[in-house]
């Protein structure tokens, strides 16, 4: 009989954290980092978060590397979007699309013509 076996997630993140840091520290690399090193350690990242248990340790970890976070939302994306992007940066992206559009409006908006009397 051919039963297929699912593992349990893992709830040890010591490789995700060594490669999250790592991750972390090419991104802020002083010297040029070789494209294969970056994709290597991503693909080995990517694979870790396939594996690991969603939870409070994982949201520490991401809290702790921005890039490794930046890396698990996007392979999430399709379930929950931008949700581990910064609420500032969200809410001041909104703000600037609202003004962007208020000003466009404004432009739009019909001169008032002297001669009859308006200003």
């Amino acid at each position: 009989m051919n039963t297929t076996h699912n593992p349990s997630p893992k709830t040890d993140l010591a490789v995700t954290h060594v490669l999250a840091q790592l991750l972390e520290r090419l991104e802020h690399s002083a010297v040029p980092v070789g494209a294969e090193q970056y994709r290597s350690v991503v693909e080995h990242l990517v694979h870790e978060f396939n594996d690991v248990e969603p939870g409070a340790d994982l949201g520490r970890l991401l809290d702790a590397y921005p890039a490794a976070a930046e890396v698990y939302e996007n392979l999430n994306y399709q379930h929950a979007g931008l949700c581990r992007s910064a609420l500032d940066m969200a809410l001041a992206a909104e703000v600037s699309a609202r003004e962007a559009i208020a000003r466009a409006m404004r432009n739009t908006e019909p001169k008032k013509d002297k001669a009859d009397g308006q200003s």
